[in-house]
């Protein structure tokens, strides 16, 4: 239960309340009578417009499915259909030619291109790997996981042999990446042996090695004679360090499960330790207790002598729920709850601003930058009211106009089909746009639910609107100025344990001209942090095309005449309930929005929201058209909660699904089928929301 306390009409959680009045407004020196009544005037005026937005969304949607329900059984008209979508708003006019106009941008974000990591903000031991991840050692990358083509570690120790593999495949990197006069890395004999080809790469002398740069990302290589790697070592090289995670985003979304007071209490704390500095989390690690807290800087002493500094951590971003939902931990006067986004931008910029005001001690931004990633906005009204909102939040707390910058996931089909709108109502204050197949491709059968049944959920990767977004994406943000000044990401490589599969495949996002993409974990981040030192992005975008028409990227992927096999049915069936139920048991019983859970075939992959999103609403499709029947769906739902309960046999606290089908977990599944249709734009939030206050209430 909540325990409020009023605040210039509002009534708020009282901890909350006392986070905010102690923690942040008193050293900064604000009047706190004075926030809480601007805080009421920016909700009065921002949360009728935020419902406003969310029921034109609605409305927009009613009039999809009236068309496809109204053309059952002819041939799709591809200039009929934009021609429908212009008509009702749903495509607006391409803007005029402009380029953002967003200034004091950190150059991890601008300049740089490199690896970037999500993180859920109610996780402080995870919060706190991610913000460290800045630096990764590339030997323990190696040795660790399977991105080295060498036999495994032998258990009971140190393994040798893979340790020579390790510092073997080292080398390769350096002489890749730092390539010396007529010899190799291998051949050194100490840290003053051999000659750079190109000497500009040479930065300086850290505390104990060398450092040096290429495509704009720092390479330490460590020399210690003492330790036990070097001392065994020709040269006595014992690590190379990679700059990995140039950025990092605490997400308060999708990864998370935050339902009321009590949950947004602990990611506005958390929040608060990362831009303060002081966050620690203590844990047991073979029988010892260890305390884990932000690495200080790393500092190294140029040629004259002099010394500098390199941020030992990533620049953070903090994601922002988006317009949809409400939360409990503050009452509107009307009884109503908050809009969660507007609550988000208040607390989390509130907090940031310790940053800006130089209350910190490390400092997150350089140039006095708050870094929000907004999520999940349809099209660009929508984008405004982020930027009419986040001027409103400047002014609340006093800061100067595009303080707060905004990145803008393109995750939404009517943002795609008008990328170059949206991007335009944030021109003043957009650093970052991405890519994101999985909510987008949820989004992409929820738009055309009525439309007719979609292809199996594998086969959307081959589609032709997937590859149009991709494309478009990034050539839309070149085309409107974003090279040099914001980042252009891709989205997450979803298998943390086939680190030699993303090796092959993750630099193709830096072929398609993407200057961040997301990974894992810090290992991930340093492995990908290579692709960067063989592929400089800035270079391939200059040569990209400009974005293609809409014709691709409206292309519905329906299936089209398709007749499954009764074992194909199933087999899809199965693979989507499993995955379902997988992640829902953990966001319904244990409170965890993201973590590695085994799909069908008992593989690790990270799951989220996005993917519950696509699963449930494949389900919904194909049984809304008949495909499949609620028996059918049931039938799979029984048979991989068994599997699902089998996976999590080994964990002391998991409440098994089958025997508890009443409860709320697999009440929670069901609903996210069965009511999937009716969903607003097809999200699970709601209804995770529901079961999850449910779980907690007891």
């Amino acid at each position: 239960m909540h325990n409020y306390t009023t605040r210039a009409g509002l009534s708020v959680d009282a901890p909350l309340a006392e986070l905010l009045e102690t923690q942040v407004l008193a050293p900064l020196g604000r009047d706190v009578d004075a926030f809480w009544r601007g805080f009421a005037d920016l909700l009065a005026a921002h949360a009728p417009r935020n419902k406003a937005l969310l029921e034109k969304r609605e409305d927009l949607q009613s009039k999809i499915d009236a068309y496809h329900t109204e053309r059952a059984g002819k041939p799709h008209d591809a200039a009929e259909y934009q021609a429908f979508l212009r008509d009702i708003g749903y495509l607006v006019p391409e803007p005029q030619d402009f380029q953002i106009g967003t200034q004091n941008v950190d150059a991890e974000i601008a300049t740089m291109a490199g690896p970037q990591l999500v993180v859920p903000i109610l996780n402080a031991r995870f919060l706190l790997n991610a913000a460290n991840a800045r630096w990764g050692s590339l030997y323990d990358a190696f040795y660790g996981t399977d991105a080295l083509d060498a036999p495994a570690a032998r258990p009971g120790g140190y393994d040798e042999e893979r340790g020579a593999a390790v510092i073997a495949r080292g080398r390769q990197f350096l002489d890749e990446t730092l390539p010396l006069v007529d010899q190799s890395w291998a051949d050194l004999k100490d840290e003053n042996d051999g000659k750079l080809r190109d000497e500009s790469q040479w930065v300086g002398h850290t505390e104990k090695g060398l450092l040096f740069q290429n495509n704009g990302l720092h390479i330490e290589v460590v020399f210690d004679r003492e330790s036990p790697i070097g001392k065994t070592d020709k040269a006595g090289i014992a690590d190379i360090n990679l700059e990995a995670a140039l950025t990092t985003i605490a997400d308060c979304e999708d990864s998370v499960a935050a339902v009321d007071g009590e949950d947004k209490h602990l990611a506005y704390t958390n929040w608060l330790g990362i831009i303060r500095g002081d966050l620690e989390e203590s844990f047991n690690k073979g029988g010892k207790t260890l305390t884990r807290k932000l690495n200080g800087n790393k500092t190294y002493k140029d040629g004259s002598g002099n010394e500098h500094s390199l941020s030992g951590r990533s620049l953070m971003f903090v994601r922002n729920v988006g317009h949809l939902m409400t939360n409990p931990a503050i009452l509107l006067p009307d009884g109503s709850e908050v809009p969660e986004g507007i609550m988000d931008a208040v607390f989390t910029s509130a907090i940031s601003t310790l940053d800006v005001e130089g209350h910190a001690k490390y400092g997150n931004s350089k140039h006095g930058s708050i870094y929000i990633v907004k999520p999940k906005m349809h099209g660009p009204e929508e984008c405004a009211f982020t930027n009419d909102l986040f001027n409103a939040v400047e002014d609340l707390l006093g800061l100067k106009r595009h303080t707060i910058k905004v990145g803008v996931m393109d995750e939404e089909r009517r943002t795609s089909a008008n990328l170059g709108a949206c991007i335009e109502a944030v021109k003043d204050r957009i650093v970052f746009i991405n890519t994101g197949f999985l909510d987008r491709t949820g989004d992409e059968i929820h738009t055309s639910m009525r439309a007719g049944p979609m292809m199996r959920k594998g086969a959307m990767k081959g589609s032709d609107w997937l590859g149009a977004y991709e494309a478009r994406n990034v050539a839309i943000g070149l085309k409107h100025g974003l090279s040099g000044r914001a980042q252009i990401g891709k989205g997450m490589w979803a298998a943390p344990d086939m680190m030699a599969d993303m090796m092959e495949q993750k630099i193709g996002h830096l072929r398609a001209g993407a200057n961040t993409a997301w990974v894992p974990s810090p290992t991930a981040a340093t492995l990908h942090a290579i692709h960067y030192h063989r592929e400089n992005v800035f270079d391939i975008q200059k040569e990209l095309p400009e974005p293609a028409g809409l014709d691709a990227l409206l292309t519905i992927p329906l299936a089209e005449g398709t007749n499954w096999s009764d074992a194909e049915l199933r087999e899809e069936l199965d693979n989507n309930c499993q995955g379902l139920l997988g992640y829902v048991v953990r966001w319904i019983d244990a409170g965890v929005g993201c973590s590695k859970v085994p799909d069908i075939n008992d593989v690790g992959l990270m799951e989220d929201r996005a993917t519950l999103r696509i699963s449930s609403q494949h389900l919904a499709n194909w049984l809304l058209h008949g495909v499949v029947t609620r028996d059918q769906i049931m039938d799979s739902l029984t048979r991989m909660a068994a599997k699902v309960d089998e996976q999590n046999a080994n964990d002391p606290t998991y409440q098994p699904l089958i025997g508890n089908e009443d409860a709320p977990a697999f009440q929670a599944a069901k609903d996210l089928i069965f009511k999937g249709v009716e969903q607003p734009s097809g999200y699970t939030e709601p209804l995770l929301h529901e079961w999850r206050q449910v779980k907690k209430a007891g």
